[in-house]
């Protein structure tokens, strides 16, 4: 069964493509007009299995907030219709990953319910032209739509770039490891029968 997906999403603020395949190679290509957010959903493809194409356009001339936040709802839902009614997952992903000084600790639940913690040090305001703030609301982005539980929380660092990159390095394993498909699994892992919002 083949689980990928391909998502549109158009709006007065941006125009966004986007094609996902769970069980990929990391292979991506990706334009958002943002490079440093190009380099990071690059990470959660490399890091996540995950073959992965995006292409936005967005209006950068008023800042990068549509463009990233646009792009990171249509990245959470072509998770969702990727992951279909989640029957025979893993479910449950966890991740601790390193770079440098900084240290990320990840875990996700593609529990149908869409609930995000997320703890990181104050940052210096820009990398390149991506506004350090907007990792949060990436995050916010996905889980709404992907509907899934992400637990993120940065243990140490100090560099903002090792910061957010091993952010998205450590949610790239954890989801790695919760889309994977368990032989043991039978249906859907859940007691309640279903990980879909209904």
């Amino acid at each position: 069964m083949s689980r990928q997906a391909r998502v549109e999403r158009s709006t007065k603020e941006s125009e966004v493509l986007v094609e996902v395949e769970l069980d990929g190679t990391g292979v991506s290509s990706i334009e958002t007009g943002v490079p440093f957010f190009d380099h990071m959903l690059a990470q959660l493809a490399k890091h996540g299995g995950l073959d992965l194409t995006v292409r936005t356009k967005g209006d950068l001339e008023v800042d990068a907030h549509h463009t990233v936040e646009d792009t990171s709802l249509a990245l959470g839902q072509a998770l969702n219709e990727a992951l279909g009614d989640r029957a025979g997952l893993r479910r449950y992903g966890y991740a601790l990953v390193p770079l440098d000084e900084c240290l990320v600790q990840s875990a996700v639940d593609l529990s149908g319910r869409p609930y995000l913690v997320h703890e990181e040090p104050d940052l210096v305001e820009l990398i390149g032209s991506y506004d350090t703030t907007l990792t949060r609301h990436i995050w916010e982005s996905i889980v709404a739509t992907s509907q899934i539980t992400l637990h993120v929380k940065v243990l140490s660092g100090r560099n903002a770039h090792h910061v957010v990159e091993a952010q998205f390095k450590s949610v790239a394993r954890s989801l790695r490891d919760a889309v994977a498909i368990d032989s043991r699994v039978v249906g859907v892992p859940s007691t309640k029968g279903t990980l879909t919002a209904s």
